[in-house]
């Protein structure tokens, strides 16, 4: 049950403000935290185009917010009845960020500083992953996947990325003759664009894949997809991994004895 802090707004002003900037636009008592956004009321107004694949009722589930930033989908999800939230960051600003709207909203998320790679240590698995606006920040991304997929998964992932190139989702054949060369100039061929430098200003971005390698990954990690509500979310459902176990794979797929010299 949440209970609203007692903070004036004066108060809750300033202490946004000793924050720094925010990315998340929050409404804490009446004082929006970023309301100078580029992106306006983000991310409510882009989580209000998938609300609806997320179970309404989340009694008893248990939720993990995977690069949480300041806590905006923890706190929808403890809106839902999650019975434990758990947001992990490694930008120390960004929990105290999230710490802040967890006391003024009353709703009980938990904070912790963990990056994505180190999932493992938290040695439980939650009925609800939630992974959005982390991957294209990876140097990675695929590991990530295979990480959350081993350590933390019990149920169904959230998961977005920024996409760019191709929108539509193609899927590759089985296998391909190795003379076969085209098929890679294909737009819509599953694709990482590799950021060597800066995108958008921001050295953090490293991998954007547009959607035919959104959907790739996901199955090759092993997660199933249950829905596509916006262009560049998914709801998946933990399944078995199409080949072996574990984050690095020796091959993708099984070699055919005939091709082994």
């Amino acid at each position: 049950m949440s209970t609203t802090t007692a903070l004036s707004k004066e108060e809750i002003r300033a202490r946004v403000e000793a924050l720094g900037d925010w990315f998340h636009n929050i409404d804490l008592g009446g004082v929006r935290t970023a309301p100078n956004h580029f992106l306006y009321d983000y991310p409510a107004n882009k989580f209000r185009r998938f609300a609806h694949a997320i179970p309404a009722d989340l009694s008893g589930k248990t939720v993990l917010d995977i690069g949480c930033n300041a806590g905006f989908y923890s706190m929808e999800m403890k809106r839902r009845g999650a019975a434990r939230v758990l947001g992990i960051d490694s930008d120390e600003r960004y929990l105290a960020q999230a710490r802040l709207a967890a006391e003024v909203t009353g709703l009980d998320a938990e904070f912790r500083n963990l990056s994505v790679y180190d999932v493992g240590a938290l040695g439980e698995r939650f009925d609800l992953v939630i992974f959005m606006g982390v991957l294209y920040h990876l140097r990675h991304p695929l590991l990530a996947l295979d990480l959350i997929h081993e350590h933390v998964a019990d149920d169904l992932l959230l998961f977005q990325s920024m996409q760019r190139g191709a929108t539509e989702a193609m899927t590759p054949e089985p296998d391909y003759p190795f003379a076969e060369t085209a098929i890679f100039d294909d737009p819509a061929w599953p694709r990482l664009h590799f950021i060597e430098k800066r995108y958008s200003n921001d050295p953090s971005n490293w991998w954007v894949p547009n959607a035919a390698a959104s959907e790739a990954m996901l199955r090759s990690a092993g997660f199933a997809i249950l829905e596509h509500p916006e262009q560049e979310v998914y709801l998946c459902r933990r399944a078995e991994l199409p080949w072996g176990a574990g984050a690095v794979y020796p091959a993708p797929g099984p070699v055919k004895k005939e091709s082994r010299a």
